[in-house]
């Protein structure tokens, strides 16, 4: 087992946000992909909880562990972090397509009217009318917007439909409730 690495159960809240992608430096400090463009979390978290990637490098450990992290911060057009008894490159090198989870509880406060996409997912839909449109099943970057992907079924068949998440289009996002509100008929 290579030190530093605590076998651990992953937390319940646990959210996948990046995936090591290789040792950088010669004293133990690992390279990141974030799977954010804002990786906030990778910054706030001082435990990252690893799984083995599911395909491609096999890392050294099987099931979940604990990873205590020294610093994090972005490094040119990557992101790099040093953990607490990581001390060398071989060590580093082992973790490479580790996937990194991040408690939810331990990611920033979102700004008022912002949210984070895994706080979206299963939310219901429903227009002005009270219309229930189906349920936010993903997210889609599209450079200037981002786009709710709503999987609802018709005909016996599952369907999506795509509403740009702007103030346009998006009138309440209540996740209390687990609905969010849009003026956007069923037939658009």
């Amino acid at each position: 087992m290579i030190p530093g690495l605590e076998p651990v159960e992953l937390p319940a809240d646990a959210v996948e946000v990046g995936r090591i992608q290789g040792a950088w430096g010669i004293k133990g400090w690992v390279k990141i992909l974030p799977y954010s463009a804002s990786p906030e979390a990778l910054f706030s978290s001082k435990r990252w909880f690893l799984l083995p990637s599911e395909r491609g490098p096999k890392t050294p450990f099987d099931g979940a562990v604990r990873l205590r992290i020294q610093q994090a911060r972005e490094h040119s057009d990557a992101i790099v972090a040093c953990a607490h008894d990581l001390t060398d490159r071989n060590a580093a090198e082992a973790l490479k397509g580790a996937r990194i989870f991040v408690p939810r509880s331990s990611f920033p406060t979102p700004a008022e009217g912002e949210y984070y996409w895994v706080d979206l997912i299963g939310l219901a839909v429903v227009n002005r009318d009270g219309v229930a449109l189906g349920q936010v099943t993903d997210l889609m970057a599209t450079g200037p917007q981002q786009v709710l992907v709503i999987g609802y079924e018709a005909d016996g068949k599952a369907q999506e439909r795509m509403i740009p998440f702007v103030d346009a289009y998006v009138d309440e996002v209540d996740l209390q409730a687990k609905r969010i509100t849009v003026d956007w008929q069923p037939d658009y």
